[in-house]
């Protein structure tokens, strides 16, 4: 009968901003906002790189992938976030809660991996560029996309997989606008220690192999470059991946900024710190998806060359 009541939860509610209600209108015009430019940034992007014949190479054909990730992870999330502000009791199903949980997992591990796979192009190409035909083939970088989004998805399986069999008792209000985990995790009336350790494990797989591949490959790079002679030619190999490098940067570096800053010990301060918390991490969610199709847009010839011809051919036609 234990058992039983402990496993009686079917749904949880997601408190959002029910404590701030003033604050819920602005932030619902502000993340729509930002939905809709994540949406078009990078759905123009997807776009270019399917039209435009002269981006069907590999490193475009990783840059349509996170694009796609991009949208999916904020498709999946967003709406819910929006809805919320909308609705005074924020509730979602522990199936539903699951499913939100395996995609925000697999998402992150993707795109984890995604980057190391783009930061590998980008080491083939500059510090071995007759080779890069051969090694970065259609035969090649397509399996390596897929390996990918298996890779991400097989994590996340077996983190959910852990998560939804453990007992939750009663309480079943999580502290954030999502079901995120770590926020499910301790509703859980039970020892989490097991999920503790295997999330630990695939951070270092998934965050700590892609950052430490990522570091080892740009140190190979910068170091073909330095020896190029001419400054021009030292300029134009550094473009092709600068934009990479810097959506890197913001990626890893929000998620620094997020888990890395110091916990305030006032407990007086704990209510603005917890809702510092929620906010940051819903914004780190919409901030890189929102940046990179800018970035590789502001940062690359080839892709603003190719907006700007797909734009001139719209208008000739009509």
């Amino acid at each position: 009968m234990e058992a039983s009541n402990q496993s009686a939860v079917t749904e949880f509610v997601l408190l959002g901003l029910s404590a701030h209600p003033k604050l819920e209108k602005t932030f619902f015009v502000l993340i729509l906002s930002m939905y809709l430019v994540i949406l078009l940034g990078n759905g123009v992007l997807i776009l270019v790189t399917i039209l435009d014949s002269r981006l069907h190479t590999p490193m475009y054909f990783f840059l349509g992938n996170l694009s796609f990730l991009d949208i999916c992870y904020t498709t999946f999330s967003v709406p819910l976030v929006l809805d919320g502000f909308l609705t005074p009791r924020k509730t979602i199903s522990f199936s539903g809660c699951a499913m939100q949980m395996f995609l925000s997992f697999a998402m992150g591990a993707t795109e984890c991996v995604l980057l190391g796979m783009m930061a590998f192009d980008r080491y083939v190409a500059i510090c071995n560029p007759l080779r890069y035909p051969v090694v970065m083939s259609k035969a090649v970088y397509v399996p390596m996309a897929i390996s990918s989004w298996v890779a991400g998805g097989a994590n996340s399986l077996v983190q959910i997989s852990l998560a939804v069999q453990l007992p939750f008792c009663g309480d079943n209000v999580i502290n954030h606008f999502i079901c995120e985990i770590l926020a499910v995790l301790k509703l859980a009336c039970a020892d989490i220690s097991i999920n503790v350790i295997s999330m630990g494990v695939a951070n270092v797989i998934f965050l700590g192999v892609p950052v430490l591949f990522i570091f080892v490959s740009y140190i190979f790079i910068l170091t073909t470059i330095l020896r190029i002679p001419s400054a021009e030619g030292r300029k134009k190999a550094f473009s092709t991946c600068s934009a990479h490098l810097t959506v890197v940067v913001v990626f890893y570096g929000t998620i620094l900024f997020m888990y890395g800053k110091p916990k305030s010990k006032d407990p007086l301060g704990a209510d603005k710190q917890d809702l510092s918390d929620k906010l940051i991490s819903l914004f780190y969610g919409l901030l890189t998806p929102m940046l990179n199709p800018i970035i590789y847009s502001l940062r690359n010839k080839d892709v603003k060359t190719a907006v700007r011809y797909l734009v001139a051919q719209k208008r000739f036609t009509q």
